[in-house]
């Protein structure tokens, strides 16, 4: 069975109302990137950085996965996918996709601001006071800016041994996720699916589909199922 890598970025989720990560003026619902997702912005104001991802948590009730979500999970018949997401929200498991990394970590899960290897599922808000069992704080199991990626070098393994990796909903901008492309030393057919892939750079054996997530998920599956 051929692997086939599937790299996802917050543009899937945007067609499932999650907002993107990143939009033109640099804000994230009206926060400035670096106050919200950076561990600087941890240290200077854990309430209000633990505010911003309680509602992101709540607001993962509210959303379902789209047909672009499905499409890859139904590709499980055929190959062997492997969901590689700079996406923090669950839509790829809740489609059915039974192999996902998460680059940047996880909404669902809770993390001890001591040791972030003391993990612990969690769907209600975190608050200030709220302990871990090594008695720290518990914090958002989310890489921010300024930590490291720990499932990189993972991640850069599974695009290296990939037979087709598709890209889609990811503006390659963050860093160091973006590299990963560049490990897909093996792979016979590329994709990227982005409504502005013609704007920006990418080697020239991937091809190009400048759609929303779902119109081209369902384009690259007819190619590949027929």
């Amino acid at each position: 069975m051929q692997k086939l890598v599937i790299l996802s970025g917050a543009g899937i989720s945007q067609e499932s109302g999650i907002s993107t990560f990143r939009d033109a003026n640099g804000l994230w619902e009206n926060h400035d990137i670096m106050e919200v997702a950076s561990i600087q912005g941890w240290h200077n104001n854990p309430e209000l950085v633990l505010d911003f991802y309680n509602q992101r948590r709540r607001q993962l009730v509210e959303v379902i996965p789209n047909k672009a979500h499905t499409i890859i999970a139904q590709l499980e018949d055929q190959y062997e996918v492997t969901v590689i997401t700079q996406n923090v929200d669950d839509l790829h498991e809740r489609s059915g996709s039974s192999r996902v990394i998460h680059l940047h970590g996880e909404l669902y899960k809770a993390c001890s601001e001591g040791n972030k290897n003391l993990v612990l599922d969690w769907k209600e808000d975190i608050k200030l006071g709220d302990l871990a069992e090594d008695g720290s704080q518990l914090r958002p199991f989310i890489v921010w800016f300024g930590e490291d990626v720990p499932l990189l070098d993972l991640a850069a393994d599974m695009v290296y041994d990939a037979d087709i990796l598709i890209v889609i909903g990811t503006s390659l901008q963050v860093y160091p996720a973006a590299n990963l492309i560049h490990f897909a030393h093996n792979a016979k057919r590329k994709y990227i699916i982005d409504p502005h892939c013609q704007d920006y750079t990418v080697p020239s054996d991937f091809v190009k589909l400048a759609m929303k997530a779902t119109e081209g998920m369902a384009k690259v599956r007819d190619e590949l199922v027929g």
